[in-house]
């Protein structure tokens, strides 16, 4: 699904506690199939020697590992010793309609990308795995598993694998060329970066946030005040000329493009960004990423590394043993290991980091695990903002960046409205969050990297 740049910085960056992280979106590339698509859930197939194989179908939405995945699978179809043959399908636009057509007509895959966690497990699609795992394997991921991320009321139905390290993503020869040594730390950094990059001859793009979606973990309510450095920022940067031309309605590829080419000086985005300037923006650019900036400097808290959820079993295959013979081989130390040293992505399981080999894609270096990252639980973002009456945060903060205004007016009646929201969520059962009188982010540090 594609996103306008700048909305999916400001809402889908607002994943952090007192760091601050930045930029969502996806690849939009069109849609391929590492293999064709069955029309049944579940098949027998029949080897040349006679001997009878299940066939199973997995259908998932990740496009930047594909290629890998399918030699992966070809490799479990010939190794396996339960004549099991795993057939992937890459469904890369509209998937959790495509998984909805299918349960509605009954020709759902036997395996599935649980990319809509709760929905799922709402829609009855899931199988508790609960009974399938190992007491190892329990103990293994049981600190990893987040509730209406992997569970929901005690039931596990997808296990994490790994997360999205937020960065800022900076070319280090348009810093060099604006004479900045490093990159910012903080927001007014940021600010006086982006106009000397500017003064320099180029544009530059970028956004930030202190805290998680605007929710605060301890007091279980929306606060949009702690963003007020942050959009007065943007507003200052864009006042400043400090921000690429139609910054307002730039999808995040065509952002990604210019990034490229050399001219955007910097942004903020997750770990997936590394494969996409391998392969899908091929760059000579010398880029970096750091953490991102903070209010005033100081590290206080943790970067909000979002994890979640990998694949899962559908609750009307046939074969449900199979099926997890499959996710066995996939949530294991041996395939994980050769994931995360291939750069398809950064493993949040500790014992994975351990031992893994650092990734040798270019540009990988600055995602990986610091101390200052952690796994957050999931924030009640979307079904509070399935219920919000007027205009969202990306909107709303667009507007401020774009027109000025009241900046303490307009996040107070964001934070009233967000909350209201809220409240008729839980009151419906969509999320079950609460006040976490406890949550403190700087406990977190070290929980995923020493």
């Amino acid at each position: 699904m594609k996103k306008k740049m700048l909305l999916s910085t400001l809402v889908g960056v607002m994943m952090v506690a007192v760091l601050a992280a930045c930029g969502s979106g996806e690849q939009t590339e069109q849609p391929k199939s590492t293999a064709s698509a069955t029309t049944a859930p579940s098949a027998v197939a029949s080897t040349t020697e006679g001997e009878a194989k299940t066939k199973l179908t997995y259908w998932t939405v990740d496009r930047h590992d594909a290629d890998y995945m399918k030699e992966v699978i070809m490799k479990f179809n010939e190794s396996n010793k339960d004549n099991i043959e795993i057939e992937m399908t890459v469904l890369a636009d509209n998937f959790n309609q495509s998984i909805d057509i299918a349960f509605a007509s009954n020709q759902a895959p036997d395996i599935l990308r649980t990319t809509d966690f709760l929905g799922f497990v709402k829609k009855d699609y899931l199988l508790p795995i609960n009974d399938l795992m190992t007491d190892e394997m329990k103990q293994r991921y049981g600190n990893l598993q987040v509730e209406e991320l992997n569970t929901v009321d005690g039931q596990i139905y997808s296990l994490p694998h790994t997360g999205q390290y937020w960065r800022l993503i900076y070319n280090v020869d348009l810093f060099q060329k604006a004479g900045i040594k490093e990159p910012p730390k903080t927001i007014e950094e940021l600010v006086e970066y982006a106009k000397k990059i500017t003064e320099a001859g180029k544009d530059i793009s970028l956004s930030g946030t202190s805290v998680v979606d605007g929710y605060n973990y301890k007091t279980g309510q929306f606060d949009f005040s702690v963003y007020k450095p942050i959009v007065e920022g943007l507003r200052q940067m864009k006042q400043d000329g400090s921000m690429l031309p139609g910054i307002e309605s730039l999808d995040i590829d065509p952002l990604r493009a210019q990034f490229a080419a050399g001219k955007i000086g910097m942004y903020l985005n997750h770990s997936g960004e590394p494969g996409v300037y391998q392969s899908q923006f091929p760059t000579e650019v010398n880029w970096s990423a750091a953490l991102p900036p903070t209010i005033d400097g100081s590290q206080q808290g943790t970067v909000a590394v979002i994890a979640g959820n990998h694949i899962g079993i559908s609750k009307n295959t046939k074969n449900k043993d199979k099926a997890w013979k499959f996710l066995e081989y996939i949530y294991n130390l041996e395939f994980q290991k050769e994931y995360h040293e291939k750069g398809f992505g950064i493993s949040i399981v500790p014992d994975v980091n351990a031992v893994a080999s650092k990734p040798t894609i270019p540009g990988i270096e600055g995602f990986l695990p610091s101390k200052f990252d952690a796994l957050y639980a999931p924030t009640p973002i979307s079904v509070t903002e399935a219920k919000v009456e007027g205009m969202k945060t990306g909107n709303v903060i667009l507007k401020y960046m774009m027109e000025g205004g009241d900046a303490d007016k307009i996040l107070n009646d964001l934070t009233a409205r967000y909350n209201a929201a809220l409240e008729k969520a839980r009151t419906a059962g969509d999320t079950k969050t609460k006040a976490n009188s406890d949550f403190d982010p700087n406990k977190l540090q070290g929980s995923l990297a020493k």
